[in-house]
């Protein structure tokens, strides 16, 4: 099976909205995830987007702790700060009962 490479940055960000959700790791599913490095003049990071399927039973009161909030939330990724982070889009209900959402942030070194 070949893996995609993550990132630490983008590795420590999943781990932790998937902490945020509360539920087990096997109930939500990575189904896309793209990350790119960024600077500025004083700062270096990556952007991420990543899109979450959230599994049934569970997947609308995860996606809802997920969600609410996540723009003040803090986060404990080693060597890095979550400067930025939003839901691009959903939470959406599919047809199976998961919930799909894409979130994007912005990452730095600390």
């Amino acid at each position: 099976m070949l893996r995609a490479a993550m990132s630490p940055a983008a590795s420590g960000l999943l781990r932790a909205l998937i902490e945020r959700t509360g539920v087990e790791r096997n109930r939500i599913l990575l189904t896309g995830l793209d990350s790119c490095d960024w600077q500025s003049l004083t700062f270096v990071g990556e952007r991420h987007e990543l899109q979450l399927r959230i599994l049934p039973p569970v997947a609308e009161a995860a996606a809802r702790r997920l969600c609410e909030g996540l723009g003040d939330a803090e986060f404990d990724i080693p060597g890095q700060l979550v400067v930025d982070i939003a839901v691009r889009a959903g939470p959406t209900l599919s047809a199976d009962g998961s919930t799909l959402l894409t979130i994007e942030a912005l990452t730095i070194e600390e």
